[in-house]
């Protein structure tokens, strides 16, 4: 137990030390650059969360514009919009460059901004949404989607029907593409298609294009911690990390000893909670909550709380996961998930190593042996219903004799005298119950014998 103690100790400390890195360290720019904030790999919250704080710093420091320098395949198309309406609500010019890939959800961030340039072999579209498991999504998410890009098509000036059909397979464009297909545009036919405003060989030729041309440029560099936030807010990372630390925590629970489980799984944990810190979307109130919800589960198998205290831990320790993730229906989800995984972890770690550790002090293993001198409690069953007469007074327990033999018997609850005849009512094991009766005392019930043998 004091390992696991320490492992929390650990998750606890790495979390503060790792807190001064929560915050991105300054970044001097001279008063009045070009801010490039690079948009690049999955999009996701975490992105989102760095774009946020980028576009705040590009404030502070008076930036003359931002350019977004894109190079995606997509991502999430809640971060997207979200990114969206980062664009759309800032006062400083934004300037989309496609380096490379501005796919599904990228397109979508792009034709927010303004102006939109494109580099050379640069393509922007294929922005159909689709399920996590790779199926076409609810014909609504489609129309959602489909409004979406339209609406920013619509906010830069640009041509919706060509947006439309990014999104949509259902749309049909004479001349430009067949009922059945996505547009995903060459850097040639963005411009074409009036989406780019040209293509450039280079962000300084694009910012020569724009009126920038005697501005310094400063390039964001996103801070450790955002970089492994926006790996640790990942989808597919945030239910493998809870998995590893709850199954590590449990595995010292049951099987104490050895302190690496212990020291994995609170490190797993601390990594969540902190990259959800670093994202902007915990505080400590969610570290706090969780702690509070281990140690309630502990106290529970040591304090006689009838499950309320293991409740009250379950609670709180799921609460400080659900509150620390950016979506909450999916940090639910991916907590049921490694909640179960280490349920069942559990039990199989107690059937095989349950006599190890702690477990030896709570739970009784004494057998009572033949060999070591252990015989079997006599059974008084044969003397059912048989009566007897009292010799000490039943109070209601005390002694009474069955053909000259001494027990210890009980009342049916009711005081009785001495010199009382009493009838046995019910045995179990070597406990005797008896009822007053009416009659001679010491009077045996005759077995019945059938009157005729044949």
């Amino acid at each position: 137990m004091k390992r696991l103690f320490l492992s929390l100790i650990i998750c606890l400390l790495t979390l503060m030390s790792w807190a001064g890195l929560s915050s991105p360290a300054a970044q001097a720019a001279e008063e009045g650059s070009v801010y490039v904030i690079p948009v690049e790999n999955e999009i996701e919250t975490g992105l989102t969360a760095s774009l946020r704080r980028a576009f705040q710093l590009a404030e502070e420091e008076s930036a003359r514009a931002i350019v977004l320098d894109i190079d995606t395949l997509g991502g999430r198309v809640d971060a997207a919009m979200e990114i969206g309406e980062l664009i759309r609500g800032s006062d400083i010019p934004v300037i989309a460059y496609v380096q490379s890939k501005a796919i599904s959800a990228g397109s979508y961030i792009a034709l927010n901004a303004p102006q939109l340039a494109m580099a050379p072999g640069a393509t922007i579209g294929a922005a159909e949404v689709r399920q996590g498991d790779g199926e076409q999504a609810d014909p609504k998410v489609v129309a959602f989607w489909r409004a979406e890009m339209i609406a920013a098509a619509e906010h830069t000036g640009r041509d919706t029907k060509i947006v439309s059909g990014m999104v949509d397979r259902n749309v049909e464009i004479p001349g430009v593409k067949e009922k059945g297909e996505l547009i995903s545009l060459s850097a040639e036919q963005a411009v074409q298609h009036k989406l780019a405003d040209g293509i450039f060989p280079d962000l300084n030729a694009a910012l020569a294009h724009y009126g920038y041309e005697d501005a310094p440029t400063h390039v964001y560099q996103p801070t450790l911690s955002e970089r492994i936030g926006r790996f640790v807010t990942q989808p597919l990372v945030i239910p493998l990390l809870l998995v590893i630390g709850l199954m590590g925590l449990t595995w010292e629970i049951v099987v104490p000893g050895k302190l690496f489980p212990g020291v994995i799984g609170a490190g797993s944990l601390a990594l969540y909670f902190w990259g959800h810190m670093a994202a902007g979307f915990a505080g400590w109130e969610s570290v706090i909550l969780f702690v509070a919800g281990v140690v309630l589960m502990i106290a529970e198998i040591f304090v006689a709380g009838f499950g309320i205290v293991g409740a009250l831990g379950v609670i709180a320790l799921g609460s400080g996961v659900v509150l620390a993730a950016h979506d909450t229906s999916y940090g639910l989800k991916a907590m049921l998930f490694a909640i179960i995984l280490s349920v069942v972890l559990g039990a199989v770690l107690f059937k095989y190593f349950g006599h190890l550790g702690m477990w030896k002090k709570i739970i009784l293993t004494d057998q009572q042996e033949k060999a070591d001198g252990y015989v079997p409690a006599k059974s008084y069953r044969h003397m059912m219903y048989q009566t007897g007469r009292t010799v000490t007074p039943l109070r209601p327990s005390g002694t009474a004799v069955f053909h000259g033999q001494r027990f210890d018997v009980v009342s049916e609850g009711n005081w009785l005298p001495v010199d009382t005849d009493v009838q046995i009512v019910l045995i179990e094991g070597t406990r005797i119950v008896v009822r007053q009766v009416a009659g001679d005392a010491n009077k045996v019930i005759p077995v019945q014998e059938d009157e005729e043998q044949e």
